[in-house]
């Protein structure tokens, strides 16, 4: 069966410990439903991006720095990988987990 990634996004100054009982409650019970049904292979919430790592290609050589690798404004908090019959399936799971976490999130498949 197809994998999918549900991706988490969060502002960089995003403060876990700033989610609301609500929010944990309605992530909680999102994680239930998808062992029930069977589609959730693996999740995770990431460290806070401060604690990141880049390697970045510079030149012939590697260099490592602090923070995540895109520099943008936000950053993925955290994930799930399910496993669905097709995309439509892994998207209603991922307007459902945007809704959980009160948060933007990416699905995409893997190859």
């Amino acid at each position: 069966m197809p994998q999918f990634m549900v991706a988490i996004h969060h502002p960089d100054d995003f403060d876990p410990a700033k989610e609301t009982q609500a929010t944990q409650a309605d992530i909680r019970a999102l994680n239930i439903e998808m062992r029930e049904k069977g589609v959730r292979v693996f999740a995770g919430g990431l460290a806070p991006v401060a604690e990141a790592k880049a390697v970045r290609r510079r030149g012939d050589g590697l260099a490592v720095s602090d923070g995540p690798y895109m520099e943008t404004k936000e950053h993925i908090g955290g994930f799930w990988i399910l496993e669905c019959a097709n995309l439509d399936e892994a998207v209603a799971w991922g307007r459902r987990a945007a809704a959980a976490c009160r948060a933007n999130v990416e699905v995409r498949a893997f190859n």
